[in-house]
């Protein structure tokens, strides 16, 4: 029945394939990165890693809300394009890019401006050496959004009508770039967090300049025809914002709930901080391929609703839940194998270190059962303009839940880097609840966005 329902339907298996692998390995390239990255920041020593960690909290936030965005310009994008009406997809494209750009600028000159206050004010009191580098870094890092919202931006445009070979291949040599300035200023020239911040820099422009290239080419079916393209229409602009707000708010919310979970982490100790950041960069890994397919989701559900086609959308979304959840069941095992192994890659104390190991087998037992529900399913609801009810359990569940429950295990069970995660398995939990029954529903199907 499947395989028939394949054949008359718009996206057939090599469809999904030609759509999701792409975004596999450029989600992989992107962990890799960061995971190299680490692994050389440990090397200068664990206060540097440690503020490289604490800055990649807020790195993340930024990220988070340009991918708000961009998810936003997605679903309209693919709305109008499943509809077949080119002429608003294209100018839906200009609006965001101009959005973005203009919020990027802004975060930029805030985060020069006042980066000392700022990281101060998030994660308190810390050693005198990890807010050096927690300084340069995100200095460094801040200069570099103006040029990531062009190639995020980009990637958004190419993903809205199934075209994620763009971004990967962008993507391939901006990772390379970077790992390779990151090795001349760490090792050869021995900047430290510097040569980390600056080999960044460089691999973003770069994405930047190549991207804006593709856009302008003939490569790109909703090309840009002129300069008064990009100039604020709020009828695009409004309806991205409708789907871009309540994401970026959830989005926002979330990782500030992260730093918060983070500062908690902060007070106990260098080494827990340099644990709880080394675990971090290792889940990303089994998690590529339920992100993968939750940004394949908002593509695809996003232009069945646009067509109206709402029996599709369930069944994709069905179909590749499933699929997200035999790659989790093997990545995450293949981790849980392997954990005390890739942690002595990193050099880490024997305290950090064990305390990484023990928090990512217990990962593992956790995420098996509900990540792709909490994190791949909800992309469908957005993509149908269902973002309202995806923000507010996203809120509710990361501070009644996270937040709430991190603070009672360390603070009053004292269970320490444990204590937080086991708070984290709880927001999970709760979320993953809460996006099945709503899926169940059909009120996400009345929505509206376009």
């Amino acid at each position: 029945m499947a395989e028939i329902m394949d054949r008359n339907m718009k996206f057939d298996n090599r469809y999904l394939k030609s759509l999701i692998f792409p975004l596999m390995l450029e989600q992989l390239l992107a962990v890799s990165v960061g995971f190299v990255d680490t692994l050389m920041v440990s090397t200068v020593g664990e206060a540097a890693l440690s503020g490289v960690a604490l800055v990649d909290n807020i790195n993340r936030l930024v990220i988070m809300v340009f991918s708000a965005f961009a998810t936003g310009g997605i679903v309209i994008v693919s709305q109008y394009y499943g509809r077949g009406e080119k002429e608003h997809s294209r100018l839906s494209c200009g609006q965001l890019i101009t959005l973005m750009e203009v919020f990027s600028l802004i975060i930029l000159a805030v985060f020069v401006l006042f980066a000392r206050p700022m990281l101060s004010a998030v994660f308190g009191k810390v050693a005198d050496d990890v807010m050096d580098a927690a300084v340069i870094y995100l200095v460094l890092t801040s200069i570099s959004y103006p040029f990531l919202a062009v190639y995020n931006s980009g990637a958004a445009i190419f993903r809205s009508f199934g075209n994620s070979k763009i971004s990967m291949k962008i993507s391939f040599v901006m990772n390379l770039i970077n790992v390779l300035f990151n090795a001349i200023f760490v090792f050869i020239f021995n900047m430290g967090v510097a040569g980390v911040g600056l080999a960044t820099l460089i691999s973003r422009v770069f994405a930047a300049v190549v991207m804006w290239c593709f856009m302008n080419s003939d490569r790109n079916m909703l090309r840009i025809q002129s300069v008064r393209e990009y100039t604020p229409k709020m009828e695009y602009i409004s309806r991205i914002l409708k789907i871009g707000v309540p994401s970026g708010i959830e989005n926002g919310m979330f990782q500030i709930g992260k730093l918060l979970v983070v500062s908690m982490v902060a007070t106990l100790g260098t080494s827990a901080i340099a644990a709880n950041s080394i675990a971090y960069q290792i889940i990303d890994f089994p998690n590529i391929p339920g992100v993968s397919i939750g940004l394949a989701l908002v593509t695809i559900s996003g232009q069945c609703m646009g067509a109206g086609d709402v029996s599709a959308a369930r069944y994709y979304t069905k179909k590749l839940i499933k699929t997200a959840y035999i790659c989790d069941w093997i990545c995450k095992g293949l981790l849980f194998i392997s954990a005390s192994f890739i942690v002595g890659w990193f050099s880490l104390s024997d305290v950090a270190a064990a305390e990484a190991v023990k928090v990512l087998r217990a990962f593992f037992i956790a995420a098996i059962v509900i990540w792709p529900l909490s994190f791949t399913l909800p992309n469908s609801l957005r993509a149908a303009g269902d973002v309202r009810y995806t923000m507010c359990v996203s809120i509710a569940s990361m501070w009644i839940c996270r937040i709430a429950a991190s603070y009672l295990f360390v603070f009053t069970f004292n269970m320490g880097l444990m204590g937080v995660w086991l708070g984290m398995f709880v927001d999970w939990y709760v979320r993953g609840v809460c996006y099945i029954f709503r899926f169940i529903g059909h009120r996400w199907e009345k929505i509206k966005v376009i």
